[in-house]
């Protein structure tokens, strides 16, 4: 089963029928959000993080923009030095 297969397994059984089926770049972009996230900021940043974009497109924002907006702060967040060691 694919990714895209399976979101619409899952937006069948949310019954999201008002909302457009997700294609490959639209997964490929979550899936590069949570890997930005997972690895910048913390693992568990990876769910979280792509729910809150669902909430923000839920509420009307671009998905392309919002996911840009959230790959750029989660990557900001790797590059500063762990907590304590700041020069």
């Amino acid at each position: 089963m694919t990714l895209v297969e399976w979101s619409e397994l899952v937006r069948a059984e949310l019954e999201l029928a008002g909302t457009d089926p997700l294609q490959k770049p639209d997964v490929d972009r979550i899936l590069d959000l949570a890997r930005d996230a997972a690895h910048s900021v913390a693992r568990p940043a990876a769910p979280l993080t792509t729910y809150l974009l669902g909430v923000a497109v839920g509420q009307g924002a671009d998905p392309q923009a919002a996911a840009a907006a959230l790959s750029r702060l989660a990557l900001a967040q790797g590059e500063k030095p762990p907590q304590g060691q700041e020069n």
